[in-house]
């Protein structure tokens, strides 16, 4: 029997944190080909478009001038492609920091970019 939670098994929102919106505002809608107006990007935090039931959301916590932004060194969350070679090939031509080349186990295949604050984001095909 299941039991009754009041926290439920679903993703809502993954919040990046980063240290200038309008530069990672910029360039999350570039590698997405979302057209951004920075004039409508305002602090604390800036929603990136995108489909899906979980949303993606820049905050630079400047409401909190006690917070202190660290690195992860692993992915905090992935992207999705169906052609990781042509995902690949799009950043290198970006020329967005690539962290971890393409590395496949099975059917599954991704590679690891940085953010303009050092975030790290996996590219992958699942």
């Amino acid at each position: 029997m299941q039991k009754t939670v009041p926290i439920y098994n679903q993703m809502n929102g993954v919040f990046i944190h980063v240290t200038n919106l309008n530069v990672s505002a910029k360039w999350y809608c570039d590698l997405l080909g979302i057209e951004v107006d920075l004039e409508k990007v305002k602090s604390p935090v800036f929603n990136v478009p995108v489909t899906g039931t979980t949303s993606l959301t820049l905050d630079d916590h400047s409401f909190d001038p006690t917070f202190q932004h660290y690195i992860s060194p692993n992915p905090i969350f992935n992207f999705y492609t169906t052609n990781i070679e042509e995902a690949y090939g799009y950043v290198l031509e970006k020329g967005i920091k690539i962290v971890r080349e393409i590395e496949r186990v099975g059917n599954t295949a991704w590679f690891n970019i940085k953010d303009p604050d050092g975030n790290v984001v996996m590219v992958c095909n699942c």
